[in-house]
């Protein structure tokens, strides 16, 4: 029987105890008095308390209230307080949470007890640190290796996917999430948190039958001994980019063989190993532009071709008629015209594709992106270096992306820098780093001093870069052509300033750029992108609600919205997310995007989750947002606090949108009060206060979701404790609760 329904029988049997020893007494004390009577006394009473029965039941009543508010305290003190402890300890004990446990209005043996669980807490938390210092010692070349490895992947400039047999993510670098980004559609803030994530299917970017034909061709090879066996095909996704993707074999190690077992090696296939295979590595690479560069080439070569052979024609024809002497001299001159023209059209098709040849060199060469803020700090490091030069910065726009070769600019730089010390003695130089309205960049080298003639800039721009015993064969023209870009030189005479600017690329913005974290967000310095423990789930072989909790992916979102009130026209106008995998909460996976409702915000809510109509205005309608967070929450269970208000406003959309959110849910506040059925509240910040969460960014739908991710992660193994370990079992057990009653 559970605790809740045991804790309320247990005050009814009290409260009718009461009652009928207080019922029993007047019984026998009536009995005592009528057996003590004659027949006329008897029949005098009765005829008295006939017309007054009601006195003696309102008489029973008052004594059964009196025994009930005498009861009460009674239950507070010994039946409430300790249940209450008893909950507090499970906490302790199931969890992570280090907190002293209170037994307020208990009796002095309950408070006592809680005294002592506190200290035989206390002493546990001892242990359990000494052992975490012995293990955190013992397993230091585990940690390096994994630190090595997470390096390793986030600087990669490849784009890398791992994946299980089941085409489930377990690794993924920050290039690869960056190009998935750029493949997205979704007019979101989070543009690709929907198609990339641990636990994520990565057929929800490419064709399943694709990828199990690459599969099985890389199987055929390594049963025939193949030692580094790879298959590669090129794909076209939704948003209509052309990826070219290799594919080799992640393969088990075999029994025994533990060397290297953990080292990056494995994911190279360097490591001998037996040929099983339990997942795959996907190297991919966006040849959307290379492609159309080739197409566009091969188009110019084709005009060139066809174009040449008529003018070709036109000439041997003419040339053919000018042979004849007795040509009029009006045809001669006519064919003398053709001539002209033909190779004056020729000579254009020639000029449009050296030039284009020459743009398609230029692009063609390694070009990296790069913040600008980090360009102009190794800029003034090595201008430092070399020159001895005092340096710093002056409107410095740290935003900006760029898209340099950095050593070539480094070094033009440096050796400006040289020259202007070295001949016009200035002692400190300025750089600046500003955007143009046509989406490129000012470099300027600033300085204050004598300005330069144009002859000595032009020749300082054709000379060789030479930085003290370093000579390079490129001049500072080389490095602006190789840029696509421009370099001259200014005078400011209201500052009394000159400067040297280079007008350089800057990077797409979709390219190297992260996501601006929220400031109310706690994130880790690197951003967690494995997950190898997802080798071994499979979801192919047990339905999802006869898995295990801790084995299930999660999506724990939340909602703000203009009212309380769904089916009477308030709109959604935010929807934050993060996910739990294998237990983790991945912070950096994460979906918030702000909502156009186009209706009015009450000015009344505002105070309450800080969205005015300005921050909404210009942004994505929910039908736009919908599919996006539809497909970030694909294939996971979804978790939500007060879940019924927030699905209540997603199923309003079903019918305008197309989509069904039918994916299992789960509400912490049901499993709260599952757990903790005798706390008094079950709101958001009391159960964050009682697992000693630290609550961030209350009342905006990104900081909730956060908070009640971490308050699930708490719940799980509670909810083990009392026998709950599947995903049925734990939907069962909410809806047998009182507040699984809550309709919107």
């Amino acid at each position: 029987m559970r605790r809740d329904r045991r804790l309320v029988l247990a005050m009814a049997w009290a409260a009718a105890a009461a009652l009928g020893l207080i019922a029993a007494f007047a019984l026998a004390a009536g009995a005592m008095l009528w057996s003590a009577m004659d027949a006329a006394e008897r029949q005098a009473l009765a005829s008295a308390l006939g017309p007054r029965v009601a006195l003696p039941v309102m008489a029973a009543v008052a004594l059964a209230a009196l025994a009930a508010l005498v009861v009460q305290p009674l239950v507070r003190r010994w039946m409430s307080a300790p249940a209450r402890l008893l909950e507090q300890a499970q906490v302790l004990l199931s969890t992570d949470v280090q907190r002293t446990l209170s037994a307020d209005g208990a009796a002095a043996p309950v408070q006592g007890l809680a005294r002592l669980v506190n200290e035989l807490a206390a002493q546990r938390d001892q242990l359990k640190r000494d052992m975490a210092d012995e293990v955190a010692r013992a397993s230091v070349g585990v940690a390096q290796e994994r630190n090595r490895l997470a390096a390793l992947m986030s600087e990669l400039t490849q784009s890398v996917v791992v994946c299980n047999l089941d085409g489930r993510i377990l690794l993924y670098n920050n290039r690869a999430r960056m190009q998935f980004r750029a493949l997205s559609d979704a007019p979101t803030l989070a543009g690709g948190a929907e198609l990339i994530g641990l636990g994520r299917s990565i057929y929800t970017v490419f064709d399943r039958k694709l990828v199990a034909h690459a599969i099985e061709s890389v199987q055929q090879r390594l049963q025939r001994g193949v030692t580094h066996p790879s298959a590669q095909f090129v794909t076209v996704t939704r948003s209509g980019q052309l990826l070219r993707v290799q594919l080799a074999p992640v393969r088990a190690v075999a029994a025994g063989d533990t060397a290297d077992a953990t080292s990056t090696s494995d994911l190279t296939m360097g490591a001998p190993a037996a040929p099983v295979v339990n997942g795959f590595v996907m190297m991919l690479d966006n040849i959307t532009n290379d492609y159309e560069a080739e197409a566009a080439q091969e188009r110019l070569l084709h005009g060139l071709t066809e174009g040449s052979r008529g003018a070709l024609a036109n000439l041997q024809a003419a040339v053919e008629m000018l042979d004849d002497e007795g040509l009029p001299a009006a045809l001669r001159e006519r064919f003398v015209g053709v001539i002209r023209e033909e190779s004056q059209a020729m000579s254009r098709r020639l000029n449009d594709l050296a030039a284009q040849s020459a743009q398609g060199l230029a692009t063609r060469w390694p070009l990296e992106e790069m913040l600008g803020a980090d360009l102009v700090q190794a800029t003034r490091q090595r201008i430092e270096a070399i020159t001895g030069l005092r340096t710093g910065t002056t409107d410095l726009d740290a935003s900006l992306w760029l898209k340099v070769d950095s050593f070539a600019l480094l070094q033009a730089m440096a050796y400006l820098a040289l020259r202007l010390r070295d001949e016009f003695d200035i002692n400190t130089v300025h750089l600046r780093l500003q955007p143009t309205e046509r989406g490129r960049v000012h470099l300027d080298l600033v300085w204050t001093g004598q300005a330069l003639s144009t002859e000595t800039v032009m020749s300082w721009e054709r000379d060789p870069i030479s930085t003290g015993a370093e000579t390079s064969s490129l001049t500072v023209r080389d490095v602006v052509q190789r840029h696509a870009g421009e370099f001259w030189f200014e005078r400011d005479r209201v500052r009394h300033q000159a400067f040297f600017r280079f007008l350089l690329p800057q990077a797409p913005k979709t390219a190297g750029q992260e996501l601006a974290d929220t400031s109310y967000l706690r994130s880790d310095s690197r951003p967690e992108y494995y997950d190898f423990d997802l080798f071994a789930n499979t979801e192919s072989s047990y339905a999802m609600d006869d898995r295990r909790l801790v084995d299930l992916t999660y999506t724990v979102f939340d909602t703000e919205t203009t009212g309380l009130n769904p089916a009477g026209g308030d709109e959604i106008i935010q929807i934050g997310a993060t996910r739990l995998v294998n237990g983790k909460l991945l912070r950096g996976e994460r979906f918030d995007q702000l909502v156009n409702p186009r209706r009015d915000i009450p000015a009344i809510t505002i105070p309450i989750h800080g969205i005015t109509p300005d921050m909404v205005a210009g942004q994505p309608t929910i039908g736009e947002v919908l599919p996006a967070f539809h497909a970030f929450a694909q294939d996971t269970v979804l978790v939500a606090h007060n879940a019924a208000f927030d699905m209540r406003f997603l199923q309003l959309k079903e019918a305008a949108t197309g989509l069904r959110f039918d994916q299992p849910v789960l509400d912490t506040l049901l499993l709260s009060a599952v757990v903790h059925p005798n706390q008094e509240s079950h709101r958001l910040e009391a159960i964050a206060e009682r697992f000693d969460i630290t609550v961030i960014g209350r009342h905006t739908a990104l900081g909730d979701a956060m908070v009640t991710a971490e308050v699930f992660q708490k719940l799980v193994p509670l909810l083990a404790e009392q026998g709950i370990h599947t995903l049925g079992q734990a939907r069962e057990a909410a809806q047998k609760t009182f507040y699984a009653r809550l309709k919107y």
